[in-house]
């Protein structure tokens, strides 16, 4: 960049998917001290998560996202129409992290989801131009009221703190990120169902995820899933916080979870993610 006349007025573009976007911010926030970006996502995920919210960052092998910095971009522009050639894996992937706001933050989209989730899966843009919309305004407001995450934005994370680990122990495969992102949730419900979730909203909750269709969880170890947590870029000194949900569209952030509690609910959670009474 800098041999090719880059200079501190000159923009970033990046043009792809989330990974496209996390790279290119990472390099626009390096180069010359920072300079300007925009994100122009062609994946749901990105359009819905990924772009938006200015969190940049590239994967280590023992952790996901683990060198980055935070740089917003200038503009973001999410056009649906360029959705239309995903495959289908690819739009369940984003549609879980939509899921992800829905349940933590905006329940009307949660009944979005819930009544057009086959066409949205079908890649009907204009379906997805709504839920799209209100994923991402979803996701502003928080951002706007936190923008370095130092306290509200943690409810972002709803399913990401098994979600990462999951992806770093498989070396990034065999999962899409949303994909492990829903099992996280999963796994987030049983911790919420402890601490008094409605069983209702379990219910309704599992019933949408279920209808995403995850592929197969892949066989797992608990210790190694504890181990990648505590790298996790989310984990203080004082331990995790889990942001779960208290209510379809409301959420909050809940630490002082014993690890001897997480042990015992993984080892049941991964003979049977789907079975919550365990």
């Amino acid at each position: 960049m800098l041999l090719r006349g880059g200079k501190r007025d000159s923009r970033l573009i990046a043009f792809g998917g989330g990974s496209v976007g996390d790279l290119t911010g990472y390099v626009a926030g390096c180069f010359l001290r920072g300079i300007d970006y925009v994100q122009l996502p062609t994946t749901l995920l990105a359009q819905v998560d990924a772009a938006i919210g200015g969190k940049t960052g590239v994967n280590l092998p023992a952790g996901k996202n683990t060198v980055g910095l935070f740089h917003h971009p200038a503009e973001v522009v999410a056009d649906t129409r360029w959705l239309s050639t995903l495959p289908e894996p690819e739009l369940r992937s984003g549609l879980l992290e939509a899921v992800k706001m829905a349940i933590l933050l905006d329940e009307k989209l949660f009944e979005e989801l819930e009544a057009g989730l086959e066409g949205l899966l079908a890649a009907d843009t204009e379906a997805l131009a709504p839920v799209v919309a209100a994923a991402a305004r979803a996701k502003i407001d928080v951002v706007e009221e936190d923008p370095a995450e130092a306290a509200g934005r943690r409810l972002l994370n709803f399913g990401h703190t098994l979600g990462h680990a999951i992806e770093s122990v498989l070396d990034y495969r065999r999962l899409r990120h949303g994909e492990a992102v829903g099992y996280g949730m999963l796994f987030a419900l049983r911790l919420a169902r402890r601490r008094g979730l409605d069983n209702a909203v379990i219910s309704r909750c599992i019933g949408l995820l279920q209808r995403c269709r995850l592929p197969e969880l892949p066989t797992l170890e608990s210790e190694g899933l504890v181990a990648a947590m505590s790298r996790d870029k989310k984990a203080r000194e004082s331990g995790l916080a889990w942001a779960l949900p208290c209510d379809l569209g409301r959420g909050e952030v809940v630490t002082g979870i014993e690890e001897a509690e997480i042990h015992r609910e993984l080892a049941t959670f991964l003979t049977d993610p789907w079975n919550l009474v365990g």
